[in-house]
């Protein structure tokens, strides 16, 4: 028997770990070697543990400033640095974005996210998202927000105005983050998770994939999120959606099981995390979908786009959902 395949076997009998043992990265890499159908069985008694597995949580991403970002990743059609026809835009008013929250509630979303294109947030802004977050609050919603990094003080600002989530993601593993990003260190990222943290903010934090980074890195980013203390409560897998004038338009694609794999190893090694289908499920089958369900999934952005880009409408969603037989969490059955 060769090495891959002994230590795939040595990882299958081994028991779910719980959330707080350090994963490395080649016990990581050594769940992404499993055969498919172990994976997919050993990712099921994890989220079954912890999870009911027909139930899936419904969030709304809204941008409230698109554009004009002063970084240069390499995936992102809102940078400054790269021509891919999005506009720079000003901060929607909040008065606005409350009335996109009220629309998302009606349509079944239990958790309503608000993204800037932002490096970080002017102190002026802060007036602005902390009131968003209060009145959005007051509707009965789970409130997120992304808006760059973040200072300690901006942190505890928006914890002060109800703020239940902050994402920010990793994107990938320390050495491929080089090929993506340059404005911005990985070290600042793990510095605002921690800001975000000690306020007593939820943090939700996950990646992308199919950037070119090889099996070994996306290893590495599933041991960085699996390791910090304590785990993130959600964890957002994007694919990689192509935009023209980005440097990752032309990249290869992800071969669709790899990505599923992906899926399963973000449930074992982070049991008790909301693991949500984001940015590329447009581009994806209802198979593919239902299999990523499967795989440990059990949150999807729900709407008609993320940002920038698109995503599967509403009906669509409903009724995948339901030929599945899947509820949406806090909603009552028929």
């Amino acid at each position: 028997m060769n090495t891959i395949a002994t230590v795939a076997l040595s990882a299958l009998r081994k028991p779910v770990v719980e959330p707080d043992a350090r994963w490395r990265v080649e016990d990581v890499d050594a769940l992404f070697a499993l055969p498919m159908m172990d994976l997919l069985h050993r990712a099921q008694q994890a989220h079954r543990e912890n999870f009911d597995s027909n139930e899936i949580q419904l969030s709304t991403l809204l941008s409230i400033k698109t554009g004009g970002c002063a970084e240069d990743c390499g995936y992102c059609p809102q940078s400054a640095h790269f021509d891919t026809g999005v506009k720079a835009g000003k901060l929607m008013p909040v008065a606005e974005v409350v009335e996109a929250a009220r629309a998302a509630k009606g349509e079944g979303a239990t958790r309503f996210c608000m993204g800037a294109a932002w490096r970080s947030p002017k102190e002026r802004d802060m007036v602005l998202v902390t009131e968003m977050v209060r009145q959005v609050k007051a509707l009965g919603l789970e409130t997120c927000m992304t808006l760059g990094m973040l200072g300690a003080d901006q942190a505890e600002a928006l914890k002060d105005a109800g703020l239940d989530y902050y994402n920010h993601n990793l994107d990938t593993a320390p050495d491929f983050y080089g090929s993506v990003v340059s404005t911005r260190t990985y070290q600042d990222r793990l510095d605002t998770l921690a800001h975000v943290r000690d306020a007593g903010i939820h943090v939700c934090s996950g990646g992308i994939v199919g950037m070119g980074e090889t099996r070994l890195h996306r290893a590495g980013l599933i041991a960085q999120l699996a390791n910090l203390d304590p785990q993130p409560e959600s964890v957002p897998i994007n694919n990689l959606v192509q935009v023209d004038g980005t440097p990752m338009a032309g990249t290869a694609p992800l071969d669709p099981f790899e990505f599923v794999r992906t899926i399963a190893v973000a449930r074992i090694t982070m049991p008790r995390a909301m693991v949500r289908l984001s940015a590329g499920r447009e581009q994806m089958d209802d198979a593919l979908q239902a299999l990523c369900f499967l795989a440990g999934a059990n949150s999807i952005f729900y709407g008609d786009k993320l940002l920038t880009t698109a995503n599967p409408q509403a009906a669509r969603d409903r009724a995948l959902l339901q030929r599945l037989d899947l509820r949406v969490r806090g909603e009552r059955a028929a």
